[in-house]
């Protein structure tokens, strides 16, 4: 039972990410609506980035983001998107080896944390 549960897990994670690939290339892709591209490219960029908007080590709600708001956003996207543009970009990304890694939306959750610590202490101290 739990081998199997493993199993799944390891599977629905691969899915998610190659999905985050095929989002991320699709953000690309000029037959994408604008608005979708814009939601693809924030969506893909926050899967990618090592900064969390919650943070890991918060227990229990670190890791909502990873399992609950990452793959709604990433079903929320791929629906926006025209199905022969996401399948084409499906199978590019499962043929990949290399997830992209956004050093940008990194830069933008770091900004955020030290504006947000900043705040916090000016309006404490």
């Amino acid at each position: 039972m739990t081998i199997k549960l493993v199993s799944n897990a390891k599977q629905w994670a691969r899915t998610i990410k190659r999905d985050v690939h095929a989002v991320w290339l699709s953000a690309r892709d000029p037959c994408t609506p604008w608005f979708a591209k814009a939601l693809a490219v924030v969506v893909a960029a926050y899967a990618v980035s090592p900064i969390d908007l919650i943070p890991d080590f918060i227990p229990v709600l670190g890791y909502v983001d990873d399992i609950i708001i990452v793959p709604l956003g990433i079903m929320l996207v791929v629906r926006l998107i025209p199905p022969e543009v996401i399948s084409e970009h499906r199978e590019t990304a499962a043929k990949a080896t290399e997830r992209p890694v956004s050093r940008m939306a990194a830069g933008v959750f770091i900004t955020l944390w030290i504006v947000c610590a900043a705040l916090l202490s000016a309006i404490y101290l």
